[in-house]
């Protein structure tokens, strides 16, 4: 499928979007994304679908594509400002909005959503009070009174800076995700919620520092997020006293093992110590004594892989994560722990520059466990391939092998040949104008006019001075009944090279073909050439002019005033083009 057919369907998302069918405007979004996953707008368009549709979850993860295939498009940031506003991610939200306006300082749509989202955040929740309900009710006027009977957090109250924290935290509840990196608060909140010891989350690339000799769930617990974007809180969590198991019963074999996979916990334990203290080489060793204590747990391996992973031995790393997920599955471990050793095999192998084995490991840790977060970041992933695939694959020396392939099926008349190898020459060579300009001729043997159209003017962008692409674009425009813009076509071509005959015989045959038109067409015939015209943006931006809406009346009530107001060039120009569009129509 080629980019012209990507782009009717993005024309028929728009049209869907602009009429209320958003179901149908996604669909349509899709299909062009699956035909050319490499253009940003369709990403940008879905993300506006599905904003409207109230998915905000999908909405955040086109805009995030957006940004990832074209960091310096505006709306991008303005996408992801929206969908974070909308999960009422309001930090985030002002995060992407400012990072946008830090690269387009005046628009006034990254503006306008960094105003509201501020507002909404600093306002009160609709419909409570500032101490009652919802996070509010966390951090109400008993919490000082919580603090200070622990003796754990007392001492915190002596602390100006911690002291200011809560009262920024009792005045707007909303603050908490600007300052939840510290660990008091943290404690605190766990203390508030009923948790001993407050709250402990995991790091995607650090061991897993439960204390639970079992196998480990190390799902993040904070903000909301997954633990492939969580930062480890380097406070340990308190030891919870549990009573004595009764070993009495068991078999000397089945004591054994009980006690081993105590003393495992224990040497884990002491390894998350040493690694915390930055002893990597102590901390494997501790975790390769726990794996011979305890063969079924894991998280030993998972552990041992993030120290690897730490000290950038990704090769070692990788192993101990399959290792990791062997084990997990064949002593049932959960899910989760599965997923998050998978990922972080797919992370070494990223950083090893191979990302499509980074691809296949998240799509593995998907199937074990779906997350969001390890959807973005695959995504994000594929783009980055696809983009490195594609410049691998530039070559201008094989761009012109394939160029004269094709200009030998051109001259055999085999356009479908021609087609090809034209295509297979830009893909080598992007940037060369000349190879888009045989292109777009082989295209409109194969009446694929929107497709050579796309090309051409993609030609004259690259090289604006190029005459055969602009006589080209004016052939392909007649082509499309589009003669206002042939004749500017061939213009712009004559300004370079006055004496080109290729654009002095168009610009002539085209002229001629509209005073011919008007002549020779019947009246259904020119109502259908002025609805044609009509559709173009350019035609309708002239006839919004209230200057050429006036020299219009002028033509029919004030004749002189009309034709004084013509030896204007501009005006000149822009009536020109209403004539050869059909919109205007002359005796």
């Amino acid at each position: 499928m080629s980019k012209a057919q990507a782009e009717e369907f993005k024309a028929a998302g728009n049209a869907a979007l602009q009429s209320g069918k958003l179901t149908e405007a996604i669909e349509n979004y899709t299909k062009a994304i699956n035909t050319d996953g490499t253009n940003h707008v369709y990403y940008s368009n879905r993300s506006a679908a599905y904003l409207k549709k109230g998915d905000a979850n999908n909405a955040l993860e086109d805009a995030n594509s957006t940004i990832a295939i074209d960091p310096n498009f505006a709306k991008g940031y303005s996408r992801k400002g929206a969908a974070l506003h909308a999960l009422k991610r309001y930090n985030d939200a002002i995060a992407a909005f400012e990072e946008g306006l830090a690269k387009f300082p005046a628009d006034a749509s990254l503006k306008k959503g960094l105003e509201d989202v501020k507002r909404d955040r600093d306002g009160p929740p609709p419909g409570s009070s500032r101490h009652t309900g919802g996070m509010a009710g966390l951090f109400g006027d008993n919490l000082i009174q919580q603090i200070m009977l622990n003796p754990k957090t007392r001492p915190y109250l002596s602390d100006a800076d911690f002291m200011a924290k809560i009262r920024r935290l009792q005045t707007n509840p909303n603050s908490l995700a600007e300052i939840i990196s510290d660990p008091r608060i943290m404690e605190v909140l766990g203390l508030s919620l009923g948790m001993p010891g407050g709250d402990q989350s995991s790091d995607d690339e650090g061991p897993n520092f439960n204390t639970n000799n079992k196998q480990e769930s190390t799902v993040a617990k904070t903000s909301g997020e997954a633990p492939a974007t969580q930062k480890e809180k380097s406070v340990p969590m308190e030891e919870e006293k549990t009573e004595e198991e009764d070993l009495s019963e068991l078999t000397p074999e089945e004591k054994k093992k009980k006690e081993d996979q105590k003393e495992a916990a224990k040497v884990k334990e002491r390894g998350n110590d040493l690694y915390k203290n930055k002893k990597f080489e102590e901390a494997i060793s501790a975790y390769n004594e726990a794996i011979n204590l305890d063969p079924t747990n894991m998280t030993f391996h998972n552990n041992k892989a993030a120290v690897y992973f730490s000290t950038k031995q990704y090769d070692k790393c990788i192993l101990a994560c399959r290792e990791a997920v062997e084990v997990g599955k064949a002593n049932r471990a959960p899910f989760e722990e599965r997923a998050k050793a998978l990922v972080r095999c797919a992370k070494a192998y990223q950083k090893q520059g191979d990302l499509g084995k980074a691809i296949e490991c998240c799509q593995e840790a998907q199937l074990e466990f779906y997350d969001k977060a390890t959807e973005r970041m695959m995504k994000n992933w594929e783009l980055e391939k696809k983009k490195a695939d594609a410049a691998a694959y530039l070559d201008d020396d094989k761009a012109e092998e394939a160029k004269q392939r094709g200009n030998e099926a051109f001259r055999n008349k085999d356009w479908g040949e021609a087609v090809r190898e034209y295509e297979e020459a830009v893909k080598r060579s992007p940037n060369n104008a000349p190879i888009r300009n045989n292109l777009a001729a082989a295209l409109c043997k194969i009446m694929d006019f929107n497709g050579a159209k796309m090309h051409i003017e993609k030609a004259v962008e690259i090289d604006p001075k190029y005459v055969k692409a602009w006589a080209r674009k004016g052939d392909i425009e007649v082509l499309t009944k589009e003669n206002h813009k042939a004749v500017e076509s061939y213009k712009r071509g004559l300004e370079i090279e006055p004496t080109n005959t290729a654009c002095k015989d168009g610009l002539r045959k085209v002229t001629s073909l509209i005073n011919y038109g008007n002549s020779t067409m019947t009246d259904e015939e020119k109502m259908e050439r002025a609805r044609h015209g009509m559709a173009d943006p350019e035609i309708q931006a002239i006839l919004q002019d209230p200057v050429i809406q006036q020299i219009l009346r002028d033509f029919n009530e004030n004749p002189q005033a009309a034709n004084q107001a013509l030896t204007d060039p501009v005006i000149r120009s822009k009536i020109e083009k209403l004539i050869a569009s059909g919109v205007v129509q002359t005796a």
